[in-house]
């Protein structure tokens, strides 16, 4: 896709769309070279340095405000579909999870983003979010409301650290998190191998009491990083004037964070309440 910038603009426009209009101007009015056709193109020139700047959204650049209203449209949907789950059939959460992992793997594999399948995407996890919140709720009362508020408390200082300058992401920053997210990855695989050996119990040897909590402070920490980082490609994208349609790729990638962050809070605190 051509830069957007240079496409709108009448002097780096497509040199198709300027043939065009050249023949356009051949047929409807005088032709280059005649003192009426050099009059009428100072005033037009004269009349585009008058105006004003064109937004990035007139050309179709990336904005903070499509982020937004399409993460907050995703968020809403994921939220509705969540809670109907929740009521009607909490047992499909194992459907929603597959579902979620093969198009959450497919939209980040993608070149462009995908509008479909990153809603489906959502959807999915709306139905995974929604069954396995109803089975901590049944087992902790008012656990769910806890992993909420906690969840949008951890956003606001992530996205506060991050507009405030305190937290920059730097070569340094980005490879201790993808360290971390690679031996948490790991340490995760192993606990589960031993669950299926039936080593421990509930959520497994290495993510059960003391060591537990540890283990799920450090995946909140890496899950708060990760939104940072997530802030910072979006301020990139914006700077650099990237296409509006990839406003559907940041938020597909917040979603992901933002899911993986509450389910972390919410056995988190379930170990916290006693598991």
């Amino acid at each position: 896709m051509t830069n957007p910038v240079f496409n709108n603009s009448p002097v780096f426009g497509d040199p198709r769309q300027q043939r065009r209009g050249g023949q356009q101007t051949a047929t409807q009015g005088p032709a280059w070279g005649t003192p009426g056709a050099q009059v009428a193109d100072a005033a037009t020139l004269e009349q585009m340095y008058d105006a004003p700047p064109a937004t990035t959204r007139e050309t179709g650049r990336l904005t903070y405000d499509d982020v937004i209203v399409k993460t907050g449209g995703l968020l809403a949907l994921l939220v509705v579909v969540a809670a109907a789950t929740w009521v009607v059939a909490p047992g499909l959460w194992i459907v929603g999870a597959i579902v979620g992992l093969v198009l959450g793997l497919v939209n980040a594999f993608k070149k462009n983003p995908s509008p479909v399948l990153i809603t489906l995407y959502t959807v999915a996890q709306g139905v995974f979010v929604g069954g396995i919140s109803a089975y901590y709720e049944a087992a902790f009362n008012g656990l769910v409301g806890q992993a909420v508020l906690a969840t949008l408390s951890v956003f606001a200082v992530s996205l506060f650290l991050f507009r405030s300058g305190k937290v920059r992401v730097t070569p340094k920053f980005q490879r201790a998190v993808l360290i971390g997210m690679a031996g948490y990855l790991l340490y995760s695989l192993v606990n589960f191998g031993l669950v299926l050996f039936g080593v421990g119990e509930g959520y497994g040897p290495l993510r059960s009491g003391f060591l537990g909590v540890v283990v799920g402070l450090v995946a909140v920490g890496l899950a708060a990083a990760s939104l940072i980082m997530d802030f910072d490609s979006i301020k990139r994208g914006v700077d650099q004037g990237v296409p509006a349609k990839f406003a559907w790729s940041a938020a597909f990638g917040l979603i992901v964070t933002l899911v993986w962050l509450y389910l972390e809070l919410l056995r988190l605190l379930a170990i916290l309440r006693g598991d």
